[in-house]
């Protein structure tokens, strides 16, 4: 594994400068800072190439190309040869759309499984479908290990479902799902996946190609970047479907036929300063020799970075016999540092009230995950204490977060 230095995490640091201030981010999960790279990125574009694209002069072709180069920087990103990416204001939409899209394309009674533990932004959609008569089944989550075990799904598949859609990692558990697994079962059903990448791009490098989904999406946001999303689709998935652009945009022109409104420029810009980024942690010294290796070595050492921090903070909460984890209560690769936990007699309201007042940035509630609350028990709108450090947190922010949390506690 990679070895991180105290310099080496400096260094990552500095390029955050709103780390600079008083403010400790422990709320990575909802979104995450940016570096100065994507901010420059998007404040240049701004600044001296905001015109529209597609037009004969210089200026234009130029954005186009940027535009261009950024859906081919996150493909890379995903590791998605064989497909198209998709770019829009967020996950939510974007399974919007593909919902959707849908709706006009399955046949009449297909089903559609969806996770209990799934964010809103992959449920509501294929919630909203039964209306079109295409029943939802529920992949039910078991309470005592909370995963959707394979062998729950196995029982729902058959001839008739159409989708499944579920998370890699539930953005309250932290735990990563086996997506090859999942997926190879679903696909031996003849249905497709749809697998919601937001809480695990931010710590793992995703590869679409290895787990052959089918749709894979993850919001840039919460990835160090602007607040957009991208979807990946593979070809013959998305030949399956009528892009809902305006008529007049060819079906083969892709991916603007599922871009309504086109894809934000300047946010496009910010994307590709993600890139330089990834090229920093990567060591290059020159982003022009950007490769997929190097943004496997970049997620190597945000691993590194990562794993004594949710390491302390679960041996910190274990060691409370009043506190109860809500997903995996071990540190190991096979879960990411995003950490919940509930309180014996404390509401999760009370608890962050008083690490809001020290200048420390975490949440409660159901962060989205409402049936999942529900199936646990929990009042959603409580729901949960969420802590989500992320590779350029300190273990000296884990300890003030800590000393905090005993007060709130007791």
């Amino acid at each position: 594994m990679t070895e991180i230095t105290r310099d080496d995490h400096d260094r990552i640091r500095a390029q955050f400068p709103s780390l600079a201030g008083d403010t400790v981010f422990l709320e990575n999960a909802g979104g995450s800072q940016v570096p100065v790279t994507v901010a420059d990125g998007i404040r240049d574009y701004m600044l001296s190439s905001y015109v529209q694209l597609e037009a004969g002069y210089p200026l234009s072709r130029h954005c186009t190309e940027l535009v261009d180069t950024a859906h081919e920087f996150v493909r890379l990103l995903m590791n998605g040869g064989d497909g198209e990416v998709i770019l829009g204001p967020s996950t939510s939409a974007l399974l919007q759309m593909l919902a959707g899209c849908y709706s006009t394309a399955l046949t009449p009674g297909s089903e559609i499984v969806v996770a209990q533990t799934g964010h809103e932004a992959n449920v509501g959609p294929w919630k909203k479908l039964e209306r079109f008569g295409f029943p939802l089944r529920w992949w039910e989550m078991d309470p005592a290990t909370c995963t959707c075990p394979l062998e729950g799904l196995e029982e729902l598949l058959n001839d008739r479902t159409a989708l499944v859609a579920f998370p890699h990692v539930s953005n309250l558990l932290g735990d990563i799902v086996d997506v090859r697994a999942t997926t190879e079962l679903v696909h031996a059903a003849g249905a497709r996946v749809v697998v919601d990448g937001v809480a695990y791009a931010p710590h793992r490098a995703m590869d679409v190609e290895a787990w052959d989904v089918d749709w894979y999406a993850y919001s840039t946001y919460k990835v160090y970047g602007p607040h957009m999303a991208a979807l990946w689709g593979r070809r013959d998935a998305i030949a399956e479907l009528a892009g809902p652009n305006h008529f007049f945009v060819p079906d083969d022109e892709l991916p603007y036929k599922f871009e309504v409104g086109g894809a934000s420029h300047e946010g496009c810009a910010g994307i590709l300063g993600f890139k330089d980024y990834l090229a920093f942690l990567a060591n290059l010294g020159d982003s022009r020799e950007f490769d997929r290796s190097a943004i496997e070595s970049a997620f190597d050492t945000m691993i590194a970075c990562e794993l004594p921090l949710q390491a302390r903070l679960i041996e910190y909460l274990l060691s409370r016999d009043d506190v109860r984890i809500i997903g995996p209560n071990h540190s190991d690769p096979s879960r990411v540092p995003t950490i919940s936990f509930v309180h014996s007699s404390k509401s999760s309201a009370e608890i962050t009230e008083v690490v809001d007042r020290s200048g420390i940035g975490i949440r409660h509630g159901h962060m989205y995950a409402y049936h999942l609350c529900e199936a646990l028990g929990l009042e959603p709108d409580d729901g949960v204490v969420r802590v989500s450090p992320v590779h350029y947190n300190t273990m000296g922010e884990i300890e003030t977060l800590i000393e905090v949390l005993e007060t709130a506690m007791g």
